[in-house]
């Protein structure tokens, strides 16, 4: 069996996955098996996903009849892991070489976490244009308010997450399954974990959050009143779940500049 399972999922990704699978495959820590699901892509992903396949034994392809969004297409990763620990991993991101070697390390190291993500370099076309470092033990109040974990990030213990059943098949959940799963787990009383070494390029676009559709906010906004009660949070916090509705009437100007602030490289 393999010490870590990693799940990704593409949808028409042919021109970006390939190079994200070799920061994978290149990984110093080599005891694991990567599954990749094709979210009913139709640009030619599933060719270049065979020819993957055939270059390392490591790789598991798996198809959607359909296209069925990233929680459902992680889940039926997640039905044919057989590692210890899930990895997750983006079809346009780019893992460092020593990701996964550090990150078993620490699990194997620190019982009582569940989750331990790292931080990241945010890039886009134009080169690496910020930096997300958020370090140490992540609280309940920090899950609610997003000082979590980079999704494509994080190492997970097999076992927390199928206790807590997996992403969530919502359509509210369908920008936001990973702040999902956070609340999921830690309602549960798992808890998790920051590293503060960079090991990880996640793809930004510096003006994304300007583009987010407001429908998506509306979600966000419904699925933090949910958890702000489960995770029996202050009700003085009860004012940030309203943060997406007022973000997203916000110029997009003064978005894009807190945005670039926020995460400029230091």
């Amino acid at each position: 069996m393999p010490k870590v399972s990693v799940i990704m999922g593409v949808y028409n990704g042919a021109h970006r996955v390939e190079r994200a699978v070799e920061s994978i495959i290149r990984q110093t820590f080599d005891d694991f098996e990567f599954i990749i699901c094709d979210d009913g892509s139709s640009d030619g992903t599933d060719v270049v996903l065979e020819k993957l396949s055939f270059q390392d034994n490591r790789i598991i392809i798996l198809k959607n009849g359909k296209n069925l969004g990233l929680a459902q297409t992680l889940n039926n990763c997640l039905a044919v892991a057989k590692g210890e620990y899930i990895a997750r991993m983006d079809d346009d991101d780019i893992s460092h070489p020593t990701r996964f070697e550090e990150q078993v390390s620490f699990l194997d190291s620190h019982p009582e976490y569940a989750v331990v993500g790292t931080s990241c370099n945010l890039y886009d076309e134009n080169g690496v244009w910020g930096t997300s470092v958020v370090c140490g033990e992540r609280s309940k109040l920090d899950i609610f308010m997003g000082r979590s974990f980079a999704h494509p990030s994080v190492m997970m213990r097999k076992e927390a997450v199928l206790k807590v059943g997996g992403y969530t098949v919502s359509d509210i959940t369908l920008r936001t399954e990973d702040y999902d799963l956070w609340c999921k787990l830690y309602f549960e009383g798992f808890k998790g974990y920051n590293l503060s070494n960079t090991l990880l390029d996640y793809y930004e676009g510096r003006d994304s959050y300007v583009k987010r559709k407001y429908r998506y906010r509306v979600d966000e906004y419904r699925l933090r009143k949910h958890w702000i009660n489960k995770l029996e949070l202050p009700v003085r916090y009860r004012i940030h779940i309203y943060r997406p509705l007022i973000v997203g009437l916000l110029p997009g100007k003064i978005i894009t500049t807190y945005h670039r602030y926020k995460f400029r490289q230091r």
